[in-house]
């Protein structure tokens, strides 16, 4: 039995996506002393780019190449927290929250509405997952996984992202 047993989504979605979100001074800090190692590549889950950079590293190369990318850790760890309240989201079937700069996505389990002005398609029982807003990143409706609003397929299971039931 759960500690806590009326606990709204939100509030699930908020006790998750600390468990899961990474702090952007660490990713610098972590890049600018251990990227020789590549270890700021372990912190937000890229394991075969720090597999590279830790058999590389005896030449330093990837020592050179984590000072550079000390400047860019910031931004990639914003991504990297903003692709995981995306998947968090989606799998709660809540909408991102306006402070993840995802305004207007819309999780799988939101009714499917027809903002674009076309009609459903009525033969095959499908619509289009795209009609709606336009949105930054694409929930797939099989595993819940976000992807770029462009990409066709699931970066994850492969399932096709233009089309989803009724």
């Amino acid at each position: 039995m759960a500690s806590y047993p009326n606990l709204s989504p939100q509030a699930i979605f908020q006790m998750q996506y600390e468990s899961v979100r990474r702090d952007e001074v660490v990713g610098v800090l972590l890049a600018l002393f251990l990227g020789c190692f590549g270890i700021h590549h372990f912190y937000l889950g890229r394991v075969g780019l720090g597999i590279v950079y830790c058999c590389f590293s005896w030449t330093g190369i990837p020592a050179f190449l984590g000072l550079i990318e000390c400047f860019f850790m910031p931004g990639r760890v914003r991504a990297y927290n903003a692709v995981q309240a995306a998947g968090l989201a989606a799998a709660l079937g809540l909408t991102i929250p306006m402070w993840a700069n995802y305004p207007g996505w819309v999780a799988p389990a939101a009714p499917a509405q027809n903002y674009a002005g076309y009609p459903p398609a009525q033969s095959t029982g499908l619509v289009p997952a795209t009609s709606g807003l336009q949105s930054s990143l694409l929930a797939c409706g099989n595993c819940g996984h976000a992807n770029a609003a462009a990409a066709r397929f699931c970066a994850n299971c492969g399932s096709n992202l233009l089309w989803k039931p009724a």
